[in-house]
């Protein structure tokens, strides 16, 4: 069974209300840091492009039941065609996100300062806090949780009886911060994403709907 801890209230004082502002001032500090980092570059004229063009695909898939099924029709070869679709991304012309970044060194070096930035005052703020406050029961969550939480909410609490739901000063989250850094998003993936969708896509033209629920209304309200 797990055992009730009676928890002092000077953790609030001493604990709980210093690391607040420690993450609040290294949270401005960090956003400023990044702001001072960060480089105006030029937007990409193909990408703002294939932005729009999924835009649209998206809107006419939104708003298919709206047109004639043959303005829908000529709409999805427009978009989908395999040979100049706009959807179309041949396999010769797809480009891997990271050999993208490593062929500009603008891009490079804008995801290093990103990274940099975001690693080491976090690694400084969990080296902190681990050293003074490693052990420390500051809080205990109003409801119960599964075992799977303890490594995330426990960090220098070896026992096996206390209960989950008491948090600790915080783990370690460097490495999982870099591996969700990633290199980017394929813009092909997105274009052919919303093409296997558009192709999937059942007209049903709703509009005589329309004109038979508008007449059955006007009925109701003439014999009323």
């Amino acid at each position: 069974m797990a055992e009730d801890l009676v928890l002092d209230t000077a953790i609030r004082d001493w604990v709980l209300i210093p690391l607040s502002i420690v993450m609040v001032l290294i949270g401005i500090l960090r956003y400023f840091v990044s702001k001072l980092m960060r480089t105006t570059q030029s937007p990409d004229s193909k990408i703002i492009k294939e932005g729009q063009v999924v835009i649209r695909a998206r809107n006419l898939r939104a708003a298919a039941g709206f047109i004639p099924v043959k303005a829908f029709r000529a709409r999805k070869v427009y978009f989908t065609n395999e040979e100049n679709g706009l959807l179309h991304v041949p396999k010769d012309q797809a480009q891997n996100p990271q050999a993208q970044m490593f062929s500009d060194p603008n891009m490079a070096m804008d995801m290093m300062k990103k990274n940099l930035s975001m690693i080491i005052p976090q690694t400084l703020t969990f080296a902190w806090v681990n050293f003074f406050f490693s052990g420390f029961v500051a809080a205990k969550i109003p409801f119960p949780l599964t075992q799977r939480f303890r490594s995330m909410l426990q960090n220098g609490i070896d026992l096996s009886t206390v209960d989950v739901s008491y948090v600790s000063s915080p783990t370690d989250d460097t490495q999982r911060m870099m591996q969700m850094s990633g290199f980017g998003v394929d813009p092909s993936k997105s274009l052919g994403a919303e093409k296997d969708g558009l192709d999937i896509v059942q007209h049903d033209w709703v509009l005589p709907k329309f004109e038979q629920r508008a007449v059955s209304v006007l009925r109701k309200r003439l014999s009323s």
